[in-house]
């Protein structure tokens, strides 16, 4: 269905091609998935079979891409649009009209299909993706992760032979991802449809894949093959291969529960030395799953102030914590999106905020930083209330990373981002430079933002939002676009600045990386709080927020496999 012959693709300017020596085949009717580390040129190649590339980015092809005997080359994209649908990584660039029904059936609309098969259509994709009762929305109104899911669904209606997703659970919670690819799965085995899809969070698709294409390193051919075995030489694996590799199994797993077929033998053996660790230091025998509910660098002093609050609000002064919440509700378009939330941050603490999409949680991060005013209740941050103060005082405050970053970045190249972010926040030149070569190394100062991948565009804009160093840090799904070797930079960092002092509140989907960074964990739903305590009270007890260490080795409480491979050491 999809022929890569010997294809290279080369940017304008570039001293090198981004993806080199393609070649290989998806057949009809399989799933195949394309792994590798950021900026290796997944996005590239996915937009070499819909003819974006090089028809809209411009560019030099070199090779030839077929899609149903169609040559890329010599077929622009609204050629292909009948028998290939793409969603890229930022839903919003899809969109064309302003509601949710009108855009699911617009492509259908320009194919000039008939009128009632339109309605059939829209009304079988409302249903397969959950988004019946936002029919009438609109778009602008929805949450990142809703939106996504429609941005899918106008791609599904006119029918497409092949679909091609870039990132496209990214931006949805556990439950909406596994609605996604179980609607995937329905396409590719029922209708035969063909899937290449890119994505970065492999825990949640590795498992469907017929096949991977690895693609190992820039400008490095890809490997592909059976999605164990590129597993065993892949540089991004997910938890479950990870734990397999620990364990010495063979072959890999890839799901939970082949994992947990091979568990046995393993914890037994975490328990049996928990157990001997407990004894050493005089604890009770009956406690051998206990296991630390902070990650490892998390403050001794704060776990216990922190576990306090939940059962009590201090009288610790508004001025003292990062941040302190006191019955906020906030109604936007007629809609409450927050409810009575009682919430406090103290300096040195990480908060994630979890709940499926339009939980609340981005409307929550909002307030704190002054772009949603409340409708009642009350917001201070660091003693400020956040929209009645100056942006320029507010942001030695408070610091938001949005989960669109080209809403923070403006600037022609990464090192004029760099100048205007120390200058605005008053640092020594260089400040931002600094943090932008630890995250994202090998990024040139003459480079345009625009030519960042969806995940190093992120984290530039946080990049740019830590150079003020604000006390309290908000971030909107930090780990988007972001691969593991990324992710892990970024939990380092964030640490680090835990560490010292300032307080991080991040709303996120990524159960991997509550487990590894947070200290706490708070649920959200219809607006207002559900479950607030420690990360490995709140996640082990919720099937769909639990990591998957903590679903192969329950019931004991582990949460990463750093956790595990310190007990066994």
């Amino acid at each position: 269905m999809i022929r890569f012959d010997d294809v290279s693709v080369t940017y304008d300017g570039a001293a090198e091609p981004t993806v080199q020596g393609v070649d290989f085949e998806v057949p009809e009717g399989e799933l195949v998935l394309l792994a590798g580390p950021s900026g290796v040129g997944k996005s590239t190649l996915l937009g070499t079979v819909s003819g974006l590339v090089p028809h809209f980015t411009g560019g030099t092809l070199r090779g030839r891409v077929t899609v149903a005997g169609r040559d890329t080359r010599t077929h622009k994209p609204r050629e292909l649009a009948d028998v290939v649908g793409t969603v890229g990584q930022d839903p919003l660039s899809h969109f064309v009209t302003d509601v949710v029904e009108d855009e699911l059936a617009y492509g259908m609309e320009s194919l000039g299909l008939a009128p009632d098969v339109m309605r059939r259509r829209v009304e079988e994709t409302l249903d397969l993706l959950g988004l019946a009762d936002l029919r009438h929305r609109p778009i602008a109104t929805l949450s990142g992760g809703q939106q996504q899911r429609v941005a899918i669904g106008s791609v599904l209606t006119p029918h497409p032979r092949v679909l091609v997703l870039d990132e496209p659970t990214s931006a949805l919670d556990p439950a909406a991802a596994e609605e996604v690819l179980a609607v995937l799965q329905r396409l590719v085995h029922d209708l035969g449809t063909t899937v290449l899809l890119a994505e970065h969070r492999l825990e949640r698709v590795i498992q469907y894949a017929d096949q991977v294409a690895l693609l190992p390193a820039p400008g490095t051919p890809p490997i592909l093959g059976i999605p164990a075995e590129v597993m065993a030489v892949s540089p991004v694996y997910p938890p479950v291969v990870a734990l397999g590799r620990l364990a010495d199994w063979t072959p890999l797993p890839l799901t939970v529960r082949d994992a947990r077929r091979r568990a046995t033998d393993l914890r037994a053996q975490l328990s049996e030395r928990d157990s001997n660790a407990l004894k050493g230091r005089g604890e009770l025998r009956d406690q051998p799953q206990r296991i630390r509910s902070r990650p490892p660098s998390a403050p001794p002093e704060l776990l216990g102030a922190t576990h306090r609050r939940w059962f009590r609000r201090s009288s610790t002064p508004t001025s003292a914590y990062a941040a302190d919440v006191q019955a906020l509700t906030v109604t936007r378009d007629h809609i409450r999106a927050l409810h009575h939330i009682d919430l406090t941050v103290t300096p040195g603490e990480t908060i994630a905020l979890m709940g499926r999409n339009g939980a609340g949680k981005s409307t929550l991060l909002n307030t704190l930083v002054g772009l949603a005013e409340p409708s009642a209740g009350s917001v201070h941050v660091g003693g400020a209330i956040p929209h009645r103060t100056p942006p320029r005082d507010l942001v030695r405050r408070v610091g938001l990373v949005p989960q669109e970053p080209r809403d923070l970045l403006y600037a022609n190249t990464v090192g004029d981002e760099c100048t205007a972010a120390d200058a605005d926040a008053g640092a020594t030149p260089g400040t931002c430079r600094t943090l932008v070569s630890e995250l994202l190394p090998g990024i040139q100062d003459d480079t345009h933002p625009r030519d960042l991948s969806e995940g190093q565009r992120l984290t530039l804009a946080l990049a740019v939002v830590l150079t003020a160093r604000p006390p309290l840090l908000l971030l909107d799904e930090p780990t988007r676009g972001l691969d593991y070797a990324a992710k892990a930079r970024l939990v380092a960092l964030l640490r680090e600045l835990a560490a010292q002092g300032h307080a991080i509140v991040l709303a996120t989907h990524d159960v991997e990386l509550t487990a590894e960074l947070a200290h706490r964990v708070i649920l959200l739903a219809e607006g207002e709080v559900i479950a607030d305590g420690p990360t490995a009270e709140v996640v082990v007890s919720s099937p769909s927020f639990a990591p998957q260490v903590t679903k192969i080795l329950a019931p004991q409480r582990w949460l990463t496999v750093a956790q595990v491979k310190e007990a066994l050491a």
